[in-house]
């Protein structure tokens, strides 16, 4: 994704950000991290990723996977005017909406069926074991390590960062595309991403810790004084420099 996602550094954008301080605006913005939560903790890539969980056993209709891949890759996938538009919890709401409908967990007749119905119509409650999974899930959380790292670079290694083709989802932001930096630290594992982004990155490989120095990524109208980025980057993002020469 080159659009909306990892804007940091382009020219001409408009004066800084006026975040919010709010971790919820609203109370259903609540309502969608817990669900969001209860996908994660009930994902079917639970039953392979440490400490494997015995999702299979969970008495659930919900048998997918669900991960931030999967959150982020909604959010990335939307219409660029539509991505701006809204706001952050909008976003969930939104790509968490179209995985049920895309999955056949809902239609769209139902889901406007449930606006226009009165509170009390929302069911509550549910199997207490789905319950214990999603808590269980919180306490232990999900390891993406898979092995000790096998790493091709070494630290102090200049490498350049490669610059992919758009896919349906990344994990390299895009300012760092094209550009050479320093590896600073080696993480001690080979991590996975639970899915395939298309990109390169996937199944388990060494993630790193790159400086970049603000003239390397600004050029000459990099602030003086500025101090150097670091960015964590998966292997298949970095190329050795002879390859890009």
């Amino acid at each position: 994704m080159k659009l909306q996602h990892y804007l940091g550094g382009l020219e001409g954008l408009p004066e800084p950000l006026n975040l919010e301080k709010k971790v919820f605006v609203e109370d259903w913005e609540k309502r969608i991290f817990g669900i969001h939560v209860a996908m994660m903790g009930l994902s079917n890539h639970l039953g392979a990723a440490l400490p494997q969980y015995p999702v299979e056993q969970v008495p659930t209709t919900f048998r997918d996977e669900w991960t931030w891949a999967s959150l982020r890759t909604g959010a990335e996938g939307m219409n660029p005017f539509d991505y701006f538009k809204f706001r952050y919890y909008e976003k969930w709401l939104g790509g968490i909406s179209q995985f049920f409908i895309d999955n056949g967990y809902v239609s769209e007749e139902e889901i406007s069926a449930l606006i226009e119905a009165p509170e009390s119509a929302v069911v509550e409650g549910g199997d207490p074991a789905i319950d214990d999974q999603v808590i269980d899930y919180l306490r232990r959380g999900d390891s993406p390590r898979r092995d000790v790292a096998h790493p091709k670079f070494a630290v102090g290694e200049r490498v350049a960062i490669a610059n992919t083709p758009a896919g349906a989802h990344t994990r390299l932001p895009g300012y760092l595309r094209a550009k050479v930096g320093t590896v600073q630290r080696i993480f001690e594992g080979d991590y996975g991403y639970f899915v395939h982004t298309g990109d390169g990155i996937g199944d388990p490989m060494p993630i790193y810790i790159v400086e970049f120095t603000p003239e390397e990524l600004w050029g000459p109208r990099a602030e003086p004084g500025a101090n150097a980025l670091y960015a964590e980057l998966f292997e298949a993002y970095l190329q050795p420099i002879e390859e890009v020469k």
